[in-house]
């Protein structure tokens, strides 16, 4: 060991090594790498938000246009998220085995109970008076949709799809019971090997891609979004 430690090589180098060596001492091999568990977490968590979200959008455009039919669809998505969600895996097992679909869909429609009504808030907030200056100057209604109703919607659904990201982040480590939890693999590991470190990374390492999946909406609703900032500079 001694030996090695002598190789020739930069300060560079064996700093790497020795961040290399720690990282690996952390996680167990057969677990995978860093980068392989960060990948399968953001594939997992990111994929149902923005699934939830493909199908949140349409669902919510449907509750505004036909009012009645906001309650039957807002009582059936949180039927749904109250089913546990290990029981939803089980049952999808049958069907897409043990894969990333499986964490995915489950976590897809759990999303739907906070999208739906940050949907339907957003597109109701529309002032009536832009909706019939939209239609004055001749928009169509997919034109006036895409131009005028979702970009004025688009805070309220940036809202709910930042909750989504984050509770998805945390939520993907429960898929460790099945095999298929990536940092949630960590805990399971971590009772099983009796080691706390583990659970301590994987714990750290959730919180921080929360907190950084979070700042990239907050940024991205920024940049989509000027006409709010001018407003806000202009009312100062």
């Amino acid at each position: 060991r001694g030996d090695r430690c002598r190789a020739p090589g930069t300060p560079g180098a064996h700093r790497l090594a020795g961040a290399e060596a720690a990282v690996s001492l952390r996680i167990p091999g057969y677990l995978g790498t860093f980068w392989e568990l960060l990948s399968d977490h953001l594939v997992m968590a990111l994929g149902a938000s923005f699934l939830g979200l493909l199908v949140a959008l349409p669902l919510g455009l449907v509750c505004v246009r036909w009012p009645r039919s906001y309650p039957p669809v807002l009582a059936v998505s949180s039927v749904l998220y109250s089913i546990p969600s290990l029981a939803f895996f089980v049952l999808l097992i049958a069907f897409t085995g043990i894969s990333r679909t499986t964490v995915i869909l489950p976590l897809a429609v759990y999303a739907l109970a906070g999208l739906i009504p940050n949907v339907v808030d957003g597109l109701r907030g529309i002032p009536d008076s832009v909706r019939q200056s939209a239609i004055a100057m001749g928009f169509s209604g997919p034109r006036r949709l895409l131009t005028v109703d979702l970009p004025i919607a688009l805070p309220a659904v940036i809202a709910g799809l930042r909750v989504a990201v984050v509770a998805n982040i945390s939520m993907v480590s429960v898929g460790a019971l099945i095999g298929m939890g990536a940092f949630g693999s960590l805990f399971t590991a971590s009772v099983q090997l009796d080691r706390l470190d583990l659970a301590l990374v994987g714990i750290a390492v959730i919180v921080v891609m929360a907190l950084v999946a979070d700042a990239v909406l907050v940024l991205v609703q920024w940049l989509v979004t000027p006409w709010l900032h001018r407003s806000a500079g202009a009312t100062r």
